[in-house]
């Protein structure tokens, strides 16, 4: 086995886990992967399973999970994660993980750690609904946790609509439901309460991962 960090990050949206995940790749020195990065990524360099993937997507259909295993095997073959990785938000279904085991024993290379960040869903309803964008900067800001200036010219996205959030929400956990107990049955899983200022969640994750 190499030695290494390989971490899955699991959370809701609004969870914070994407801003966590940056953090841990800084500490680290090893990248953070999304699925959309990926994706993004395989399509602007042409590669055969990025086109297959651009085809899926350019006519409205869900990328099928053989597709992105092919390419989280490819993005996990660069030179930036021979030491570790962070996949934020891959896997979300328990065939999912059970491919990504699988990548993995082949490679000898085994998680080390998933990490579930718990907010309630009320607090990530909180988080999601009051932010907003200044249409002339792109800033995001909040209404309650950051305040933006006077005067600024502010929208609220389609997707942070509170009938919106309730609907992700609900999918994610139906999504997600399998899946924290398949990893609590390798021994994988520690949570880590999300609620609190960066630093505190941060710290949090640091004590989770020393255990």
């Amino acid at each position: 086995m190499s030695e290494g960090y390989r971490i899955v990050l699991v959370g809701p949206p609004a969870s914070g886990k994407g801003t966590q995940g940056s953090v841990l790749a800084e500490r680290f020195g090893i990248p953070k992967i999304s699925t959309g990065d990926m994706l993004r990524e395989a399509r602007a360099a042409g590669t055969a399973l990025g086109k297959q993937a651009e085809e899926y997507m350019n006519s409205g259909k869900l990328v099928p999970d053989e597709v992105v295993i092919g390419l989280v095997d490819e993005r996990l073959n660069a030179d930036d994660a021979k030491k570790g990785f962070i996949l934020d938000g891959f896997p979300r279904t328990t065939p999912q993980a059970e491919a990504l085991e699988a990548l993995l024993e082949k490679r000898r290379t085994p998680l080390s750690h998933v990490l579930q960040i718990d907010v309630s869903k009320d607090l990530l309803v909180e988080r999601a609904t009051l932010r907003r964008i200044d249409k002339q900067t792109g800033h995001i800001y909040h209404l309650k946790y950051s305040l933006p200036p006077p005067g600024a010219d502010l929208e609220q996205r389609p997707d942070d609509r509170e009938e919106t959030v309730r609907r992700r929400l609900d999918e994610y956990d139906a999504m997600t439901a399998a899946l924290l107990p398949f990893y609590e049955q390798r021994k994988l899983l520690k949570r880590v309460d999300g609620v609190g200022s960066m630093e505190e969640v941060t710290a949090r994750i640091n004590e989770a991962l020393e255990r």
